[in-house]
């Protein structure tokens, strides 16, 4: 183990408060609890704002895999400092890998990513037909985070309906996505919904999603609930 390693784990077990770990682990059983410390978030992003710019911040993106689910989301929490955009979605290229649960992959959301849409959305289209269930997840991810406003366009839509996968993990982000779609873009969302475009669990988990959120209309959510399947 590196020096920055035993330095980096040692500040996240200074940091351990045992009844999030709990807490924590009850949200993501596909994570080894042993692997757990139970740091808060707001804790790593502290920390990934004090390794920035060093040269340990830089080593320790080198490292790879870790041991701890808080050492890949400090991973994560430092990719989204970098300020160069190749440099950004090369240390995402190499972290995907090694994500191996939702909520890892949920929290990496780079900034300077909004700065270079066009060529995002390219690397996006490469990421969804990887078929690894946390890289799918993470182009979904994306794609909902950036381009459901001013950079949306309609064949976004095509691209997610037409993923095809069991994993739960990326079911669930598609009816995250769509119902989400159906917020800020409903005319062309809902077509995907009244023509079944997704599958059984997903469209049905798309419109209990949309009729939760605060931002669709009464009107709309009594009309997507007569378009569940049973």
């Amino acid at each position: 183990m590196s020096d920055i390693e035993k330095e980096i784990r040692h500040r996240l077990f200074e940091l351990q408060d045992l009844k999030y770990k709990e807490f924590s682990c009850k949200l993501m059983p596909t994570v080894n609890p042993e692997t757990v410390i139970g740091v808060r978030t707001p804790e790593l992003r502290k920390l990934a704002r004090e390794f920035s710019k060093t040269s340990e911040g830089s080593e320790f993106l080198k490292i790879l895999p870790h041991g701890y689910y808080e050492e890949n989301n400090l991973h994560g929490f430092l990719i989204e400092t970098l300020g160069d955009y190749d440099a950004a979605v090369a240390s995402i290229d190499e972290f995907l890998p090694y994500i191996d649960n939702w909520a890892t992959c949920d929290l990496i959301s780079p900034k300077i990513f909004k700065k270079h849409l066009p060529e995002l959305y390219e690397k996006i289209k490469v990421w969804l037909i990887s078929g690894r269930t946390y890289t799918v997840r993470f182009g979904i991810g994306m794609l909902m985070s950036f381009y459901l406003d001013e950079a949306f366009r309609p064949e976004m839509l095509e691209l997610v309906a037409g993923i095809r996968s069991e994993e739960y993990y990326v079911k669930m982000m598609i009816a995250w996505y769509f119902a989400t779609a159906l917020a800020k873009q409903y005319e062309t969302a809902v077509a995907y919904i009244q023509e079944q475009r997704l599958e059984k669990w997903t469209h049905n988990k798309a419109i209990q999603k949309a009729v939760e959120s605060y931002r669709i209309g009464d009107e709309a959510k009594a009309y997507l609930r007569t378009l569940k399947v049973k």
